[in-house]
């Protein structure tokens, strides 16, 4: 099938499916990879032929590596890839906090991002492509105890460094860096935040942007007085 190929990892809700739908939409193909079998399944099933889904968790490394795989041999390579995937901790700070919390979103935030981009470069090499990483306000500026923010600095710190590789060979990399999102990552719903549908249109604008565009961040916040 024509069009460009994207891979997105925490597609099955929230900004990985919005972009998902955006992506398709604008005439990608793309590849959705998250934990929730039958929600990416339903998605697929929306989007259609464009569409294919892989089951398995972002800490999985050879997991990545061979839904990828499948991904370039089904539409005949791999364009983009947006490492979306992420989770919080419930129990705030770093005295008071959960160790145990702390392992599992280090493995997503961190070790899940570096997984997609080990995975997807060698995709992304020979089509002089892009990789976008869901970055957060929260990876911006200090908040006090925060791991979670930490993850996300950690995030930054690596899309810039990892532009500077792919831009030796044409290839770009973005951080889109949301504040806070109206997305299931929360408890309670608040219509004032973003929607994920307008990071998604960051995602598309990178994406989109011409080759001689090197788009390194996007950041965008709330306007609750819009």
């Amino acid at each position: 099938m024509s069009g460009k190929t994207l891979f997105i990892t925490g597609a099955s809700s929230g900004i990985g499916a919005e972009t998902a739908r955006q992506a398709v939409a604008a005439g990608w193909n793309v590849g959705l990879f998250a934990r929730s079998e039958d929600k990416l399944a339903d998605l697929a099933a929306e989007l259609g032929d464009r569409a294919v889904s892989f089951a398995g968790d972002v800490a999985d490394r050879e997991r990545q590596a061979e839904a990828l795989a499948e991904l370039a041999d089904r539409f005949g390579g791999v364009d983009a890839a947006f490492a979306n995937a992420g989770t919080g901790v419930e129990t705030p700070g770093t005295q008071d906090g959960k160790p145990s919390e702390w392992h599992d979103m280090i493995h997503a935030n961190v070790l899940g991002v570096l997984y997609t981009a080990h995975a997807a470069l060698p995709h992304l090499k020979p089509r002089k492509g892009h990789f976008v990483v869901t970055g957060s306000a929260a990876g911006r500026r200090h908040l006090k105890g925060s791991i979670y923010g930490a993850t996300k600095w950690f995030v930054h710190g690596f899309a810039g460094n990892l532009a500077e590789e792919m831009t030796e060979w044409g290839g770009r990399c973005t951080v889109v860096a949301p504040g806070m999102v109206d997305t299931p990552f929360f408890d309670e719903p608040d219509d004032s935040r973003l929607h994920p549908e307008d990071v998604a249109a960051a995602v598309m604008h990178a994406l989109g942007a011409p080759g001689r565009a090197d788009v390194r961040e996007i950041f965008l916040m709330p306007n609750r007085n819009a």
